[in-house]
């Protein structure tokens, strides 16, 4: 019951998000068309405001937004002259799910085991340099990481292409520089779950009863010291899996980042209204999918 009362809630929580995207992006100064070559003469403006509809009054735009969302359509777009919303979507989102999927891997398959291992190495030298290296990698985003990685590994040593998404090549600078500072946050939230579970008194009776220290900590800890991580997965994937935007435009990645930003410095209005609905149902889907995986990790967990 619990699950479907989230999911109820989740078309009246879209509706509220579309309303405010929608209204905020039009407060913004300026319009979509201010950057046109060649100025228009006022009655071809309005056509054009006709013709998009941007002449009727607001509440009649959202109104006639949310009768086109009912059917799937999510208007079109403003800049991207004879393309819908749909359209961007569709040809922008599977470059995102890739990148932030790529990226969502190294930052797990980093940080898991980097936390694990400076927790059962507490105060010792394993403890210190990772922590260390997690820290480095919380504090250094991925703005000041990728320019460094194409610096040396695209222009320096010609190891790797400088941007694009053509080849498996064009993928291995933007995943790495988009999951190791996520892959830090993911190692302290790892090695903090860790400690606290291995001071539980489970513990300490699984040792009693002789078990392997590896038996403990597969078996036992893991189960339990995971929770933070995967209660942080979840707006973690949302925000990957629908691209980074800064990470795309600097590697030229045609993903949603792109179309999000050059959307909000054109003022155009659907393709924003469009990609905002698009992250918030990510978001609140998986932040549902972690809440059931927390029912299926720990036992302990009553959801009512």
């Amino acid at each position: 019951m619990y699950f479907v009362k989230r999911l109820a809630l989740l078309f009246p929580l879209l509706l509220v998000i579309s309303l405010l995207a929608f209204l905020l992006v039009r407060l913004a100064p300026g319009g979509p068309f201010d950057r046109e070559r060649q100025p228009a003469s006022p009655e071809i403006e309005r056509q054009i405001q006709a013709k998009y509809h941007l002449d009727e009054p607001k509440w009649q735009q959202y109104l006639r937004f949310l009768g086109d969302l009912a059917h799937g359509d999510l208007g079109p777009s403003l800049k991207y002259r004879n393309h819908t919303v749909n359209d961007l979507i569709a040809q922008a989102l599977p470059v995102s799910l890739a990148l932030g999927g790529l990226a969502f891997g190294v930052a797990l398959g980093v940080g898991i085991p980097l936390g694990c291992v400076t927790a059962v190495r507490r105060g010792q030298w394993p403890d210190y340099a990772g922590s260390l290296a997690a820290i480095l990698m919380v504090c250094v985003p991925g703005f000041v990481v990728a320019p460094l990685l194409i610096m040396g590994f695209a222009l320096h040593w010609r190891l790797l292409p400088v941007a694009l998404w053509a080849s498996p090549a064009h993928v291995i600078l933007p995943v790495i520089a988009l999951g190791l500072f996520f892959a830090g946050r993911i190692a302290r939230l790892m090695r903090e779950g860790m400690l606290n579970t291995l001071q539980a008194e489970f513990i300490t009776t699984a040792r009693a009863k002789g078990l392997s220290e590896n038996a403990i900590l597969l078996r036992h800890a893991f189960r339990l010291a995971v929770l933070p991580v995967v209660s942080y997965s979840g707006p973690l994937l949302a925000d990957l899996l629908t691209g980074s935007f800064v990470i795309e435009n600097i590697f030229q990645i045609p993903g949603l980042g792109v179309f999000l930003v050059n959307g909000s410095l054109n003022r155009d209005y659907p393709t924003v209204v469009g990609l905002v609905l698009l992250y918030a149902a990510l978001l609140i889907v998986l932040n549902l999918l972690v809440d059931f995986a927390y029912v299926l990790l720990d036992r302990r967990v009553r959801l009512q």
